[in-house]
């Protein structure tokens, strides 16, 4: 999963149009996402952004009943760059994995 929420459906037809292969598994794929497991991969990207970054990691105090996107942004903001930096490498190192896991198993299969 990226950082880049939002944005998933674009890069994933981008990335399928580069290498060759078929965009509509390939959104699928990037679809692949529920509610339960979100918070924690992207908790645990920040924490490895934070660490690589030699960000203090610390959960901010928030004040849920008056809660606004000023609130929001300015108590999430220094996660910010943890975050990305951390999602994303996480995101590369699973995807490189996943990628040749399935490759062996693939020529496996056909072999």
């Amino acid at each position: 999963m990226s950082p880049l929420l939002g944005v998933h459906t674009v890069l994933g037809i981008i990335v399928a149009w580069v290498f060759r292969l078929n965009k509509f598994v390939t959104v699928v794929g990037v679809y692949i996402t529920n509610p339960w497991t979100i918070v924690p991969i992207y908790t645990f990207g920040t924490w490895v952004g934070a660490k690589l970054l030699g960000v203090h990691w610390l959960m901010p105090d928030i004040d849920w009943a008056h809660l606004s996107m000023k609130d929001i942004i300015h108590s999430f903001g220094p996660l910010l760059m943890p975050f990305v930096i951390g999602s994303t490498i996480l995101g590369v190192i699973s995807g490189g994995l996943s990628y040749i896991l399935v490759y062996r198993m693939i020529r496996k299969s056909r072999g």
